[in-house]
């Protein structure tokens, strides 16, 4: 009996993505493109780092996927960008501060990158210019649309970004650019808590907080991720500073997350991610400590 193979796949089955039916009119220059979309089942989960950055391993049939890259909406004509619920409303309420800004777009992607195309399908290098773009477009949006804590999440993603391209091209400086990124997302990320803190800008209202696309971690997420970065990228040049921001770093999260307790209010990794995070705080405040005691 003659033994018998199954057909390969037909291109269509591998596909990664797919483009929107209906075009997306952009509100500030009136080009239309389509979305392009991720489909389902086209992602296999591994680890979440200590940046609740949720790793992925490569499908046989998909090869390397990542799904951050298409969260942004870019108008491929004026590079106006801004997450999907704020592109329509958000660019018709900025208007005429992000048109003006067209060139200061335009040539600040041109520097990082050789060739971008956000008409044909995303690849890292678009999906790392998405949010460096969103990051310049939503200065320019008002308190409704949460501008700091977007920026934050947009300089964050960035920076993950950078590190993927980096493992690709290691030569290519992609890892400094990260860490500039990081530092933008720490400030981001304290503007936004204080602005939450004072009434200023609330962030209660966004869809989904992240930081990454797999979970939605709320604002205990935001504190989290706030004392990470000042942890891992803020300044250490003056020690007095970095202790009392550390200090207050490690009580909040000890306060929030009731570290030491246990919780099913939190969300089970977010609260074990804490637990690693308030032993880090507290070895660094320690051997800040035991370092002063030698000095004396």
């Amino acid at each position: 009996m003659q033994r018998t193979t199954s057909a390969p796949k037909p291109d269509k089955d591998r596909k990664i993505t797919f483009y929107t039916k209906e075009s997306i009119h952009c509100p500030i220059c009136d080009a239309a493109f389509k979305r392009e979309e991720l489909f389902t089942g086209r992602l296999n989960v591994d680890e979440l780092t200590d940046e609740l950055h949720r790793q992925y391993k490569p499908k046989q049939a998909f090869g390397e996927v990542y799904p951050l890259i298409y969260e942004v909406d870019v108008c491929p004509h004026c590079y106006y960008a801004a997450y999907r619920g704020d592109f329509l409303p958000g660019g018709k309420a900025a208007a005429t501060a992000i048109s003006d800004d067209f060139e200061h777009r335009v040539n600040s992607v041109s520097k990082l990158f050789d060739a971008i195309d956000f008409q044909g399908p995303r690849r890292l290098p678009e999906g790392l210019a998405s949010y460096f773009l969103a990051l310049q477009c939503y200065q320019f949006m008002g308190k409704e649309y949460a501008p700091a804590i977007k920026s934050a999440l947009s300089a964050v993603r960035a920076a993950w970004l950078c590190k993927d391209l980096h493992k690709r091209k290691p030569t290519e400086n992609w890892d400094y650019l990260a860490t500039l990124f990081y530092r933008k997302a720490r400030y981001f990320y304290k503007l936004a808590l204080e602005k939450e803190a004072s009434g200023k800008e609330a962030y209660s209202m966004v869809r989904n907080l992240g930081p990454d696309t797999d979970k939605n971690y709320g604002h205990e997420g935001v504190l989290y991720m706030t004392y990470m970065l000042e942890l891992k990228y803020g300044p250490t040049d003056k020690r007095e500073y970095r202790e009392k921001l550390l200090n207050a770093g490690k009580n909040a999260i000890a306060r929030m997350f009731g570290v030491g307790k246990k919780t099913k209010s939190k969300p089970g990794p977010l609260l074990d991610k804490a637990r690693e995070l308030y032993d880090k705080l507290k070895a660094e405040l320690r051997d800040a400590a035991d370092d002063e005691e030698d000095e004396d």
